[in-house]
């Protein structure tokens, strides 16, 4: 198998080694996102707003914040902790704190995933560029070459050739599925946070008004307001 390996390298030539560095570029973004999507930014977010639900409707906002700090690099919780630091300003307010931590949220979600389809065109480029230089050179040194020799020159730069364009593909194939679902789960995340912002804030806004519902509110009033 590393045999293998290393003779499709050798027969590949240079530009087969320079598309080795966008795959390891690629796999190194591909890590990073996973990591970044599955773990730091993820939360299981209907539970997560079901408790906060429960304790803002209870009118203990304090006990809310704690939870949003007890995971202070998900997104979710970092969006809805800026909402319940100004629970008890105006609906404006809560509006404008809300908006801006989602700003600062979102472009760091989003980040590098972009790149995977600019890594998938270049390894591509870079495989076909492979593949005209493997037929140049055999064309050449067919010309050149005596008769009994010219077949096995043939045969090695069209190896080279094939091998270049094959492993373009096969970095593209592999940046552009990553692409797909690294994006898919950044899109969930922040379709999370848009909708419990907004139910946040439709929330946060009634608790002023005095306008939740009767058994919440009776709760409320055993309580001491925040």
């Amino acid at each position: 198998m590393l045999a293998e390996l290393a003779r499709f390298y050798k027969e590949g030539g240079t530009l087969i080694l320079i598309n080795s560095v966008t795959w390891i570029i690629a796999i190194a973004i591909v890590i990073d996102r996973v990591i970044a999507l599955l773990f730091r930014f993820n939360t299981n977010a209907n539970a997560f707003m079901a408790q906060v639900q429960k304790l803002v409707m209870a009118n203990n906002i304090d006990r809310a914040i704690k939870l949003c700090n007890a995971a202070p690099s998900a997104a979710l919780p970092k969006v809805v902790k800026a909402g319940l630091t100004r629970a008890n300003k105006g609906s404006v307010e809560i509006q404008n704190a809300m908006e801006e931590a989602t700003l600062e949220v979102v472009p760091e979600i989003q980040k590098r995933t972009p790149s995977l389809w600019t890594i998938a065109n270049l390894a591509t480029l870079i495989g076909l560029l492979g593949t005209i230089f493997g037929l140049i050179s055999c064309f050449r040194a067919v010309g050149l070459a005596t008769p009994d020799q010219k077949a096995r020159i043939l045969a090695e730069g069209i190896s080279e050739a094939m091998n270049n364009t094959a492993y373009g593909l096969l970095i593209a194939i592999f940046c552009m599925t990553f692409h797909l679902v690294l994006t898919n789960l950044t899109k969930r995340i922040i379709e999370e946070i848009d909708q419990y912002s907004v139910k946040l804030e439709n929330l946060l806004i009634a608790r002023n008004k005095g306008a939740l519902p009767p058994p919440q509110q009776q709760a409320a009033g055993e309580q001491k307001p925040a």
